[in-house]
């Protein structure tokens, strides 16, 4: 009996796949989002308008989204995995082609109803794509040079096409996304050890070319690199908002000033307090113990997903499962690290807290693998 028959002969059908969701999962999903819809509030003013209604809305239809993936047969996901990339990728074409300009960058393709950021959601199905990859590849031709340059080329795509946009922070984060894939699949460490040095090179590189005409980054990404080596040097200009954010983050203490009455958020001292600083704005309003709660919140998620992982007998299960909790992780530890000044404001916003319609109906479609995957796991 081949796999496929043991599998569709050892899990649950029809309904009964709703009984099988991993619910701790989903009641882990909806608290962050339920933190999200609370400091949206938090933000407005005391308002669900304008972000918090929405954002609720989003989440609605992204729930709905994540059971119809996970209800879906996890090697169905396997076999479509190729076209998900394919698709993903003219979309960020056409972003070149017809999208819409916003704060000097084109990354949105306007549908009437909302407006889609295709490199979202090419985080999850460059994530798809390498996992199918694996899963078709002879596990003794994974570190064969011409078996890696595949994958390095089915990530160096996307990333080239995200970064001309320009969006540094979604860029490496899908380089990385996809570089974890590659070692989650047992790719040798050499090439990764070659990565690095060569990304020591490139910093270099880039540093090096500011100010020449064959310059590597566009000023305000410098400006930025500026700023977060030494924030205080322009405290008014450039480095205002990573200065807000640290007097935030340090005037909430260990339990937080309280609901509603952070000083930097309620009086607009912050920018994008709804979007990627609104962590600073928990961590002034709640203290040390909130941030700490959500972050807990995180770390389970991530849990659950490893244990899914681990108890599938899969392999693109497994990898497609360790992919997306990956992704998940570059998402949070970017954000937080980005507001407390530990690395560069990249544009990276807190899953499914920060406001955005792409990004909580990506990650809740991706959530659904997992769940498609746990679902549908040998019993």
């Amino acid at each position: 009996m081949s796999f496929l028959e043991y599998t569709q002969k050892t899990t649950p059908s029809g309904l009964s796949k709703i009984l099988h969701l991993n619910w701790a999962l989903i009641i882990l999903l909806t608290s962050v989002c339920c933190i999200g819809f609370l400091m949206l509030y938090s933000v407005a003013g005391g308002s669900m308008s304008p972000w918090a209604s929405t954002q609720m809305e989003r989440f609605a239809l992204g729930f709905v989204v994540m059971i119809i993936v996970a209800v879906v047969p996890i090697w169905f996901w396997r076999n479509v995995s190729a076209v998900a990339y394919i698709i993903s990728i003219l979309l960020l074409i056409g972003v070149e082609l017809f999208g819409v300009t916003q704060m000097g960058a084109q990354r949105w393709i306007d549908l009437g109803f909302m407006r889609l950021q295709p490199s979202e959601l090419t985080k999850i199905t460059l994530v798809m794509v390498l996992a199918a990859y694996y899963d078709w590849l002879d596990s003794r031709l994974k570190s064969h040079p011409g078996f890696v340059a595949i994958p390095v080329g089915l990530i160096l795509l996307p990333v080239g096409l995200t970064f001309i946009q320009p969006d540094l922070g979604t860029a490496l984060l899908m380089l990385m996304g996809g570089a974890g894939v590659m070692f989650l699949a047992g790719v040798h460490w050499i090439y990764f050890a070659a990565v690095i040095t060569s990304g020591v090179g490139l910093v270099g590189a880039v540093l090096y070319s500011e100010g020449r005409s064959w310059q590597l980054l566009q000023e305000y990404q410098y400006d930025r690199i500026a700023i977060f080596l030494n924030p205080t040097s322009d405290p008014l200009g450039e480095g205002y908002q990573i200065t807000q954010s640290q007097i935030a983050l340090g005037s909430g203490g260990w339990t937080g000033r309280g609901f509603m009455q952070g000083t930097q958020s309620q009086l607009n001292f912050l920018p994008e307090k709804h979007t990627d600083f609104i962590f600073t704005t928990l961590a002034e309003e709640f203290g040390f113990l909130g941030a700490a709660s959500l972050l807990v919140l995180y770390l389970l998620i991530l849990l659950f997903c490893v244990v899914t992982a681990v108890r599938t007998k899969d392999r693109y299960a497994s990898l497609v499962t360790l992919g997306v909790a990956f992704t998940f992780f570059l998402y949070f530890a970017i954000n937080m690290a980005m507001v407390m000044g530990l690395a560069p404001v990249v544009g990276v916003p807190l899953p499914l807290v920060s406001y955005g319609g792409s990004v909580m109906l990506v990650l809740l479609a991706a959530f659904g693998l997992v769940q498609s995957a746990h679902i549908h796991r040998p019993r």
